[in-house]
């Protein structure tokens, strides 16, 4: 065949195996380098955690790959990135946390700037003025996992620490702040969380928390109420100076306390609503039971008399005051004061004796206050503190008094009235300083006749101080004559001398005639007769 001819004329084939080269040492060093790089990368994405977004409203004391993020001490991230926000309002800070931190990123996972702060008396972070500052972190209770957080202005107050939130209602904020102190018989117990005004504007919201174990003391029935400052009180037996710390006194605080009772209750849920009293005593007044209001009307000032003053009867405190409105009489040309206020004796313990059997509550008040009206009652203005100048209401038996029938159909029912020991006390002083005044006048003019009699005395003091003038003058002229030196002393003395001659002579005379009497008929012997 010619076919397998041709094809036997082909040269075999065989196979020959490939030699193998040796891997030259110039490719061990990048393939090391390049398994050390892939190693290094599977081990960085292997660590790598989380990244998050946390929007803060200042970047101050925040910088890129330097602030952390530290939870109890420990750093669990770092900020990467800082920018500021589209809306040029806010800074958005990206942050790449610890791989083991994933289960922490919930959504109310809390951020917040650790820097120095002074609230009240407490004063924080002073530690960053030397580290720096730091991302603080409050772990959440959620389990909706978050990535993007909003930064709080200002750390936490309640931390991780067990208690309770409540909120209270106050007219007023007065001392109060942010961290102001909880007290619970002097101990503190917890602290203001933040306050808010009300969407009505009445009153404020102060949300505070009480720690464990405080917070089970705090039941339905709790009074709380502001202890800033001291509370000082004069009574019978003496004075009684109350605070609860030194430092409510400095930067203010709230107390509570629960009033005793027989059953205890349970201690109340968290979020529980309270009212904020302004002391401990107008937080633990009684309640009212059976209050009933009346009209008092005043022909008298009542400066110093407020709502909420106490109406006293026999000094003890029946009720208080509720309303003042003023009111003119165009017609009478009178001024009132109409004064509302709420009594109720039941709620401070008074109890009724010998009441009509059978009657209902209402008959029995209007038997009462029937019977007392008869009898004299009447209401009147006195001072309750001389240096403030305090009024209350006090309710008291005036025998001598007409009766007056009370009217019920009015709403409120009034009572009568008297006027006050002020009335009385302004009026003494009046006539007091009237009759100071003709005193004064009196004695104006007896200062004038005195003035008179001055302006006399003082003219004839002038005469009689020209004629000692004059006096002393002729006593100088007398010293002159009688001067040692004078010519008038001289003259003098030689008229002295011839006296005293002349005088011998006549003492002669006088001998001789006494012995010779007869010389005055016949002369003296020897004498020639003329």
């Amino acid at each position: 065949m010619p076919d397998n001819d041709q094809f036997s004329k082909v040269a075999e084939s065989k196979t020959v195996p490939k030699k193998r080269t040796r891997l030259s040492l110039v490719w061990v060093i990048p393939i090391v380098a390049a398994a050390a790089g892939v190693w290094i990368a599977v081990t960085r994405i292997l660590n790598q955690g989380p990244e998050i977004t946390i929007v803060f409203s200042t970047g101050e004391g925040l910088e890129a790959n330097k602030t952390k993020i530290e939870y109890d001490g420990l750093e669990i991230g770092k900020l990467t990135a800082i920018k500021l926000a589209d809306d040029h309002k806010h800074v958005i800070a990206t942050a790449a946390m610890t791989p083991k931190t994933k289960e922490f990123l919930v959504k109310d996972l809390k951020f917040w700037v650790v820097k120095p702060r002074v609230s009240g008396l407490n004063v924080t972070g002073l530690g960053t003025l030397i580290s720096g500052y730091y991302i603080g972190v409050q772990l959440g209770e959620s389990k909706e996992s978050e990535r993007r957080f909003i930064a709080l202005e200002s750390p936490p107050l309640t931390g991780d620490v067990p208690g309770k939130i409540f909120m209270l209602k106050t007219p007023e904020l007065g001392s109060l702040g942010e961290g102001t102190p909880i007290y619970y018989r002097q101990l503190q117990a917890g602290q203001v969380v933040s306050y808010e005004l009300d969407k009505g504007g009445q009153f404020l919201n102060v949300k505070i928390f009480v720690q464990a174990p405080y917070d089970q003391y705090v039941t339905p029935d709790t009074r709380f109420w502001n202890a800033s400052g001291v509370d000082v009180t004069l009574s019978a037996s003496g004075l009684h100076v109350q605070t609860e710390s030194v430092m409510s006194i400095l930067a203010g605080g709230i107390a509570f306390e629960t009033p005793p009772r027989d059953s205890p209750l349970p201690p109340a849920e968290a979020g529980a609503t309270y009212d904020l009293f302004g002391e401990r005593a107008v937080a633990f007044r009684p309640s009212a039971r059976d209050p009933h209001n009346y009209l008092l009307v005043f022909k008298q000032s009542v400066r110093g008399l407020e709502v909420g003053a106490p109406v006293v009867m026999d000094g003890i405190t029946i009720g208080e005051v509720t309303e003042i409105n003023p009111q003119f009489d165009a017609q009478k040309v009178e001024f009132t004061v109409p004064v509302i206020v709420s009594v109720d004796p039941a709620r401070y313990g008074v109890k009724y004796r010998s009441l009509p059997d059978g009657d209902n509550a209402v008959k029995n008040n209007r038997y009462v206050m029937d019977t007392l009206v008869a009898h004299g009652l009447c209401a009147q203005l006195k001072t309750g503190n001389l240096i403030s100048g305090s009024l209350y209401v006090a309710i008291d038996m005036f025998p001598d008094e007409p009766p007056v029938a009370l009217d019920w159909s009015q709403n409120p029912v009034q009572l009568p009235t008297k006027s006050g020991s002020i009335e009385a006390i302004e009026d003494s002083v009046g006539r007091l300083l009237k009759n100071l005044d003709k005193t004064v006048t009196s004695t104006r003019g007896t200062l004038t006749n005195a003035n008179s009699l001055m302006l006399s005395l003082d003219k004839t003091l002038g005469t009689t101080r020209g004629a000692l003038t004059n006096a002393d003058r002729l006593l100088n002229n007398a010293g002159t004559l009688i001067a040692p030196d004078s010519l008038f002393n001289a003259e003098l003395n030689n008229l002295l001398q011839q006296g005293g001659g002349a005088a011998r002579s006549l003492r002669v005379l006088a001998d001789y005639l006494e012995r010779h009497p007869e010389a005055l008929i016949r002369g003296k012997p020897g004498e020639a007769k003329p």
